[in-house]
């Protein structure tokens, strides 16, 4: 199929823009070598938002072609120049920032103004983080010997594989592009092939503000495709990916026959515990944004909360009031719509046939628990939110990753009780405590089994603060100075001083 390398672009809102429906490598948009498409589906109506390129492996073999020679420049580019570069980015986001929300939740369904705008702060947030950090990328000397000085530097690791999901098509590809570039390194960004719009015209910023070509290259795929092709490149020297544990565990597997280093964000099914202490409207409002922000779609969600006995029916009542008063559901465009729909048919299906599990398992539906078919709703994949009760821990609700906005709630009697419920699964990406003992919050945080711990909040990450799992959550850090890390790797230079006798 051959369509036009751009299309004219008139929003929902209003806004117009031109899209770019090529392949972003080496600075210019081409097509793909084989000519195939793929659709970007509207999540409020079902309809094509626009048909752009698919890469295939031959595409990726062109665009590592191009990184790697860039690389050859680029890694001797200053930090400092890194940095401006970075921050240039980060000023043409800031003012593109209305246009930017409106491209990313007319492609992925979050609704605009109570979700998309604060995507594009976070990548501001992100990109200009790691600009700082460009020209601080420092070693050591290690003296030990009068007759030997060793040092180290820190070198990038050259071309860089990306793969982004679709759940939060910028700021994830902001995770990931900042540190890389703040580092050196050059990048293959591959997005979902459900969301590519937006950073398909993200790509247009990255040049205008005089990224080199060839540092950045930015295509639209599938993972059987253009994923499996970058994972196996043998000029690909590391593979970073955030996406499901299954998909996750693939790329384990095929990049390990060239040795790549690997950084894996996967599936969480993270618990919320609220003991007898803690301050039950703070519990609710935060339980509520864990599990209701971005349509559930968060791999962080807090989607098993575990509140004490003695609290337990007046929480569930509490959280069910104040979803149905504060989460509105709408479309991306419906200035007050907290939730929109899900992202994709098959995303609404699969979350449609957990509830019905969950119904065939006895939990309790206290809220919502089906999709919704209320006038233009009826045409998109939207889901009411959905609060189960009374769960038990062997439920396929309670263990398997929904990624919905649906949320199980369970009850315990003991500190040790909601510890041992809360590590009562393969995943071990975040966690939340709510009580007023911050003795007691700081000991169950050390007990806990996950990568990060929220203490009287959930799901509020920052870009100073490293990101990421343990456990089948995956392995390697995002954010940070330990994301930085993750995009360098260690040179030791040995220098003899002594003489052989």
């Amino acid at each position: 199929m051959t369509i036009p390398l751009e299309k004219e672009v008139t929003l929902p809102d209003g806004q117009k823009f031109t899209l770019p429906t090529g392949l972003f490598i080496n600075n210019e948009f081409v097509k793909s070598k084989s000519g195939h498409t793929l659709d970007s589906i509207n999540p409020a109506t079902g309809e094509i938002n626009g048909t752009v390129y698919a890469a295939e492996a031959e595409d990726v073999d062109v665009a590592v072609k191009a990184a790697k020679q860039a690389f050859k420049s680029w890694k001797k580019v200053s930090g400092v120049d890194r940095g401006i570069l970075l921050n240039k980015l980060a000023d043409k986001m800031v003012e593109q920032r209305d246009l930017l929300g409106s491209i990313e939740a007319w492609d992925s369904g979050k609704t605009k103004e109570q979700n998309a705008v604060y995507d594009i702060d976070e990548c501001v947030n992100c990109f200009r983080y790691f600009a700082g950090w460009a020209d601080k990328i420092t070693g050591k000397v290690i003296q030990n010997d009068p007759n030997k000085l060793a040092y180290t530097v820190h070198e990038p690791l050259s071309v860089v594989g990306q793969i982004v999901p679709w759940n939060y098509p910028l700021a994830m590809s902001a995770w990931k592009l900042a540190p890389a570039l703040a580092a050196g390194n050059v990048v293959i960004l591959k997005t979902s092939e459900i969301t590519p719009l937006s950073m398909l015209y993200t790509a247009k910023l990255i040049k205008e503000v005089g990224f080199p070509s060839g540092v950045v290259n930015i295509i639209s795929g599938y993972g059987k495709t253009a994923g499996t092709a970058l994972c196996v490149h043998p000029d690909v020297a590391k593979i970073a990916f955030t996406g499901s544990t299954a998909t996750g565990k693939l790329i384990a597997k095929t990049a390990a026959d060239t040795m790549k280093a690997v950084t894996l964000e996967c599936g969480g099914k993270s618990p919320l515990i609220i003991r007898a202490d803690a301050d039950l409207d703070q519990a609710v409002k935060w339980a509520a944004i864990g599990i209701m922000s971005n349509q559930g779609q968060i791999c962080t969600a807090t989607s098993r909360i575990y509140a004490h006995e003695s609290i337990y029916e007046k929480f569930v009542d509490a959280l069910s009031t104040h979803v149905q008063q504060e989460y509105k559901q709408g479309s991306m465009f419906d200035a007050d719509a907290v939730v929109g729909p899900q992202v994709s048919e098959q995303q609404r299906d699969k979350v449609l046939k957990y509830i019905q599990i969950g119904k065939q398992e006895g939990a309790r539906v206290v809220l919502g628990g089906e999709k919704n078919a209320e006038g233009e709703l009826s045409k998109g994949y939207f889901i009411k939110p959905t609060i189960f009760a009374d769960v038990k821990p062997s439920m396929r609700i309670v263990n398997e990753e929904i990624f919905g906005p649906v949320v199980s709630i369970g009850k315990f009697s003991s500190d040790e009780e909601a510890i041992a419920l809360a590590n009562g699964t393969e995943y071990g990406l975040g966690a939340a405590i709510f009580t007023s003992n911050l003795t007691v919050a700081h000991t169950m945080a050390a007990d806990i089994e996950s990568g990060m711990v929220w203490i009287n909040s959930s799901n509020d990450s920052d870009v100073h603060i490293p990101f990421g799992g343990v456990k089948m959550s995956g392995v390697g850090r995002e954010l940070g100075e330990y994301g930085l890390d993750m995009y360098t790797q260690a040179k030791a230079i040995h220098v003899n001083l002594g003489t052989k006798l």
